[in-house]
């Protein structure tokens, strides 16, 4: 199946009260849709890594009362999971989809790789244009525009990444849940596909910590 695009049904699908309805709805409207950008995703990022990618659904199977607030794929190397690795995904909240590279708190060797980056701050801001945002936890909506911070602020960031345990580390895009963009799959799946493009260096060089 054809990835036709994202729409104000899909959005809606976080304001369902309940969790059984609500996931309910995340299976039927999201997860194919979910199926369909990782059948293509996993190729094309499977090519730019030189190494086979595995797709992975959210299941939210750890939820027993409150419904998700937001839902994801993830494309890593590992078929068995990603939350241990470097991994990149693609998601919505109710008011925007996001396209990360995830460095969450699980990540095996994230005092290497954050010291990697801390060392390099320069790559980042070489590799990735003015739209880019940073998330500092993946359970939270809210995002930092990278090119607002500051060297210093950047620095900072990244010790807290490096130095707290649950500290976590996402760079990527957020488009607004009305952004044209996502109506149009193949449009979508370009923008998915240069952003994956754009960031394959820090995941190789993430994987190499």
């Amino acid at each position: 199946m054809s990835f036709t695009g994202f729409n104000a049904h899909d959005f809606e699908t976080f304001s369902i009260e309940g969790l059984d309805e609500r996931m309910e709805a995340i299976r039927e409207r999201i997860q194919p849709k979910f199926r369909s950008i990782g059948e293509h995703l996993c190729g094309d990022a499977a090519l730019l890594a030189g190494q086979e990618m595995f797709l992975h659904i959210a299941k939210h199977a750890r939820r027993t009362v409150n419904p998700p607030k937001d839902t994801w794929l993830a494309i890593g190397p590992s078929k068995r999971g990603y939350k241990s690795l470097p991994h990149f995904q693609v998601g919505l909240f109710d008011d925007h989809v996001f396209i990360w590279l995830a460095f969450i708190y699980e990540v095996v060797n994230k005092q290497q790789i954050a010291t990697n980056m801390l060392a390099d701050t320069d790559q980042l801001r070489e590799l990735v244009s003015a739209d880019y945002v940073i998330s500092l936890d993946h359970m939270n909506k809210q995002a930092h525009a990278l090119q607002d911070w500051d060297d210093a602020q950047l620095h900072t960031m990244l010790t807290r990444f490096r130095d707290v345990k649950s500290a976590e580390w996402l760079v990527g895009r957020h488009i607004a849940a009305d952004d044209p963009i996502l109506r149009d799959g193949t449009a979508f799946m370009e923008l998915v596909k240069d952003t994956v493009t754009t960031l394959m260096p820090l995941y190789k060089q993430a994987l190499k910590a």
